[in-house]
C-alpha cells in the first residue's frame, strides 16, 4: 500500500504558512486530487482507479476501477477534467521508455463507464526519428486568454541514443479543445508553433532564483544557501553552511558511493550539495580552500546522477600526499600529484560540455597564471543508465572516505570550504545537429 501526504495553505511563498500533512492511503503510485463541482474529492492513481477522499481526514472510499487503457502497459498518471457536460480522463502508458504514450477516455459520470477516444494515443512520438522520445506523463491547463496547453515529459535521446544526461525533462505544447471534442495535442519537436506566450516579467512572488538564470554564488557569511541548490538524502545538521571563507562543506564518512553506509537512514548521507544539469551544454566552475591532513580526506567536484553513476574530481590527501583525483565508471582511477606550487592555495576545479555527449573535468589555481589540468574527456552514456528518470546533478562534495566511526569523521578532520560557484549555460540542443542559445531557448524564441 503505498501512502500520500496533503498539505495546505493560504499562501504558498510563505513556508511557515504551510499546515502539517493530513496522510492518506492510496492502493498505487501516483495519486491525482480533483475537486468536482458538488464539492467532493476524489483520488485516481495508477491501474486505473479513483477514490472519494475526506482532505480533513484523509479518509478513503471504496476502490473504484475505471479503465484500463487501450492495452499499453502500466496504465499510470490519471487526470481528471471536467468540461463540456464530460469526465475526460487522460493517462499514460505503454511505459516510460520508447513506447511512452498519452491516451484518453470519457464519461458522463466521475465512476463511469468511460468510453476510450476514437484519436488515441493523443501524444505521443514512439514510432518516430524525432529527438524528442519517451513523451508522456502530460497534464492539461488553460492559460489566461483561455488556450489550452500540454506540459507532459520527454527525453532528448534520439531514436536510437543512448546519452540523456538530462534525463527526463517537461516539455509544453499547444492543444485545440472545440466543445463538446476531444483535445488535439500539438506533437512534440524541437522547432513549434504556439499560442501567444506571455510577456516575460520577473514581477512574481516567491525568492528562489529563476530558473533560466546563471548561478553566480559566492555564500557570504549567514547567507541563505539558493534555493535551487539540492542534496543526496537528507543532509546532517551543520553539513553545510555559509561562513567568512564560503560555504562550509564538514566532511562525511561516506564517498559518493555511499560507502560504508549502514542501516541508519542518517548513515546513508553523503555530504553533496549540486544544482541541476538544465543545459545541453555549460560551463561550471567552483574554487575550493581545502588543506586535508589525514589519508583519505577529499573534496571536490562532480557529475553526479547517483551513487553508482558519477564523475568526480577532487584533491586529496593518499600515503602522506596530496593528489588531484578523477574517477568515473568509465576508466579507472587517476591521480596526478598536485604541483608543488598549488600547495596550500586556492584551486579552481571546473566542468565543462564542448558537446551534449561530453564531460570535461580540469583543475587550476583560482588565483594568478597557471596552467589547467585536463583529466581528458568523459563520455555522458554512464550518467544515462536505462530505467533513468531524473537528471544529472552538477556540484561538490567532502567525505573522509570512512575514516572515523558511526556517522562522523575523526574529530581533527577540517572542513572544505567553496566559493566563487558558477554555473552558466551555454547551448540547448532541439535535434541532433541543431542548438539554440541557451539564453533564447528559455525566452522560447
Amino acid at each position: 500500500m503505498e501512502a500520500g501526504v496533503l498539505f495546505r495553505t493560504t499562501d504558498p511563498f510563505d513556508d511557515a504558512s504551510w499546515s502539517d500533512p493530513v496522510t492518506f492511503e492510496a492502493p498505487k503510485i501516483d495519486p491525482d486530487i480533483f475537486w468536482d463541482d458538488d464539492g467532493k474529492v476524489y483520488v485516481a492513481t495508477q491501474g486505473i482507479i479513483v477514490q472519494e477522499m475526506d482532505i480533513d481526514t484523509g479518509e478513503m472510499g471504496p476502490v473504484i476501477s475505471l479503465w484500463n487503457g487501450t492495452g499499453g502497459v502500466w496504465p499510470e498518471g490519471p487526470h481528471f477534467y471536467k468540461k463540456d457536460g464530460w469526465y475526460y480522463l487522460l493517462i499514460a502508458e505503454g511505459g516510460t521508455a520508447e513506447d511512452h504514450s498519452v491516451t484518453m477516455a470519457r464519461a458522463r459520470n466521475i465512476t463511469g463507464p468511460y468510453s476510450p477516444s476514437p484519436y488515441n494515443p493523443h501524444l505521443t512520438n514512439r514510432g518516430t526519428s524525432e529527438y524528442f522520445q519517451t513523451v508522456g506523463h502530460a497534464d492539461l491547463f488553460q492559460d489566461n486568454n483561455g488556450e489550452w496547453w500540454s506540459c507532459a515529459l520527454a527525453t532528448r535521446v534520439g531514436p536510437n541514443g543512448t546519452s540523456f544526461p538530462m534525463g527526463r525533462e517537461m516539455v509544453l505544447t499547444p492543444v485545440t479543445w472545440e466543445e463538446g471534442e476531444w483535445p488535439v495535442f500539438q506533437p512534440v519537436r524541437g522547432k513549434m508553433t504556439s499560442w501567444q506566450l506571455p510577456a516575460r516579467s520577473r514581477d512574481v512572488p516567491g525568492d528562489g532564483p529563476f530558473n533560466s538564470d546563471p548561478d553566480v554564488y559566492d555564500f557570504p557569511s549567514n547567507s541563505t544557501i539558493p534555493r535551487n541548490l539540492v542534496y543526496w538524502r537528507v543532509p546532517r545538521d551543520g553539513a553545510f553552511k555559509t561562513t567568512q571563507k564560503g560555504l562550509q562543506v564538514a566532511l562525511g564518512r561516506n564517498d559518493l558511493a555511499g560507502s560504508p553506509g549502514g542501516s541508519d537512514p542518517a548513515s546513508r548521507a553523503v555530504n553533496f550539495i549540486g544544482r541541476r544539469q538544465t543545459d545541453s551544454t555549460f560551463k561550471f566552475s567552483v574554487d575550493l580552500s581545502f588543506d586535508p591532513k589525514a589519508d583519505g580526506e577529499e573534496a571536490g567536484v562532480t557529475a553526479f546522477l547517483w551513487q553508482t553513476a558519477n564523475i568526480q574530481l577532487g584533491l586529496m590527501r593518499s600515503n602522506g600526499s596530496t593528489y588531484l583525483r578523477y574517477n568515473s565508471t568509465e576508466h579507472q582511477e587517476k591521480r596526478t600529484p598536485v604541483p608543488a606550487s598549488w600547495n596550500g592555495k586556492p584551486m579552481r576545479f571546473e566542468i565543462t560540455m564542448p558537446d551534449p555527449k561530453t564531460y570535461v573535468f580540469s583543475a587550476m589555481l583560482a588565483h594568478g597564471k597557471s596552467r589547467p589540468i585536463s583529466f581528458g574527456r568523459a563520455s555522458t552514456e554512464q550518467l544515462s543508465p536505462s530505467g533513468s528518470f531524473v537528471g544529472t546533478l552538477i556540484g561538490v562534495y567532502a567525505t573522509c572516505n570512512g575514516a572515523g566511526s558511526g556517522l562522523d569523521c575523526p574529530a581533527t578532520t577540517p572542513n572544505a570550504y567553496f566559493r566563487r560557484w558558477r554555473y552558466k549555460g551555454i547551448r540547448q540542443y532541439i535535434s541532433e545537429t541543431e542548438s539554440v542559445r541557451s539564453e533564447d531557448f528559455n525566452q522560447g524564441r
